[in-house]
């Protein structure tokens, strides 16, 4: 499910910072780091282990959200032919931290970067995460360098993968790069992120695979108070994904014709899932064929209609059950597919933030040059898919509490307002229970009432909003 990142400011006293601030002590969320292992950053981050391979003559852009500083991934596109070449420099974790050491233990407990209103407990130090290590403009960086081929059609035709030194060239958001795309004043490099992204959502779309561009909750300050909204993704957002994953598809692809490896998986959903999901869109008044598939449908949604909203919100519960599988020597996993890709697929471009992504480069650094995988990564192999899932769990915990802390915050003074919203969910076993997806403000909350017309448009009240108390709860008005 994708992340739905809000942001607050105000002092740290403040009821919503003071919540926020309360369940990051409940779990046990620490934003300093042991001293051993900050000490070993600082260091590192004087002295880390460069490549010999030098491919800052490379003018590598990054594109991220204006405001991040942890940049794992910086992109250069052109042509070969008469199709395309994806430079694509991931940054290169392994050349700060040293197997066994502090830093690498408390990267292990930490597991992944969580991401607060307030801020965020990142993964690394600082120094590292958005200092020596991160791809910032006009600085030399290690970094794992993909180049992947591809046809006139997208396809992937050949993948290399290896060490280098890199330096990006410059520092772009989404939005500026869609002006620009959109006006047709982007450098080709630039540009070429439309036409490559295109090409391989036609990839996807002929693999059966998914993309959901599903709505963001997104908080703004104005005139010194906080407003929620929804925000459709750009377009330009979803080509930029599409190079990431290329990169895990063709990273997957390698680490099983080499026969050892990390895989991100997905079972496929059961039947039952679907049915119940045909079920809403029957409800939210949603066309669905039977003769079209999940996939195809999701590409004919738009984001910015109420109803699809609604239904893209609900289709994340098909994506539910991920998971990491490890193998070696060949021997394959039980399933080694992502079914949302319809692909093998691993993490490996966000390693600042994912502790699994610097396990996965590593083994696919050593399948690209024949040689066997470092003992380090060997030795915590095993472990590494109930780590990930112990920390997925936790990231899934902030995610959910963050946002029911902040939508209490806002509501907590209009208690006994009504509002109108959207039914998008019915407890299949309590009929009276539901989730109410609210128009303005932009919020998801439980309700609960003797009628619920799921996919229907109704007056609810707010019947409770307290932070760091109770989540929201509407009632049928």
């Amino acid at each position: 499910m994708p992340r739905r990142r809000i942001r607050v400011t105000g002092a740290p006293e403040a009821p919503l910072r003071a919540a926020l601030a309360a369940l990051r002590a409940e779990l046990g969320l620490l934003d300093a780091f042991p001293p051993e292992a900050r000490a070993e950053a600082e260091r590192a981050a004087e002295a880390p282990v460069l490549p010999s391979y030098d491919a800052t003559d490379i003018p590598f852009f990054t594109l991220d959200p204006p405001a991040s500083t942890d940049l794992d991934q910086a992109a250069h596109l052109s042509r070969q032919g008469t199709g395309y070449r994806v430079r694509y420099a991931v940054a290169d974790v392994a050349a700060f931290v040293v197997p066994g050491g502090a830093l690498d233990a408390e990267a292990h407990r930490r597991v992944n970067t969580l991401y607060f209103p307030d801020g965020k407990v990142p993964l690394h130090p600082t120094v590292l995460s958005e200092g020596a290590a991160s791809l910032l403009p006009h600085q030399v960086r290690p970094a794992v360098l993909w180049t992947v081929d591809l046809d006139a059609e997208g396809r992937t035709v050949a993948v290399d993968v290896r060490r280098a030194l890199v330096r990006s060239r410059a520092r772009f958001d989404y939005a500026g790069v869609q002006r620009e795309i959109d006006a047709k004043t982007a450098e080709e490099p630039v540009a070429l992120l439309k036409e490559i992204g295109e090409a391989r959502e036609r990839q996807e779309a002929g693999r059966g695979g998914i993309s959901l561009n599903v709505p963001e909750q997104r908080i703004t300050e104005q005139d010194h108070t906080y407003v929620l909204g929804y925000r459709a993704p750009l377009p330009a957002e979803a080509w930029n994904a599409q190079l990431s994953l290329l990169t895990g598809m063709a990273a997957a692809d390698l680490m099983l014709a080499y026969g050892t490896g990390v895989l991100r998986t997905l079972p496929a959903a059961p039947d039952g899932a679907v049915a119940r999901l045909r079920r809403t869109a029957t409800a939210l008044h949603i066309d669905w064929p039977h003769h079209v598939s999940y996939a195809a449908l999701i590409r004919t949604l738009d984001p910015h209609d109420t109803h699809h909203a609604a239904f893209l919100q609900e289709c994340t519960t098909l994506l539910r059950g991920a998971g990491y599988a490890v193998f070696r020597d060949g021997v394959l996993p039980a399933i080694t597919t992502h079914a949302a890709v319809a692909a093998p697929y691993t993490h490996c471009t966000a390693p600042l933030r994912r502790l699994a992504d610097r396990y996965a480069s590593e083994i696919c650094l050593a399948a690209m040059a024949g040689q066997p995988p470092p003992d380090w990564v060997l030795t915590v192999l095993d472990a590494l898919p109930r780590r990930m899932a112990d920390g997925a769990r936790i990231t899934g915990t902030v995610e959910r509490e963050c946002v029911d802390i902040v939508e209490a915050a806002l509501l907590k003074d209009r208690v006994g307002d009504v509002f109108v919203g959207c039914v998008v969910d019915v407890d299949e076993h309590r009929p009276t229970v539901g989730t109410v997806q609210v128009d303005s403000p932009a919020v998801i909350g439980r309700v609960e009432g003797d009628r619920l017309p799921l996919g229907e448009r109704l007056r609810v009240r707010l019947s409770r909003a307290e932070p760091g108390t109770t989540k929201i709860l509407f009632t049928v008005a």
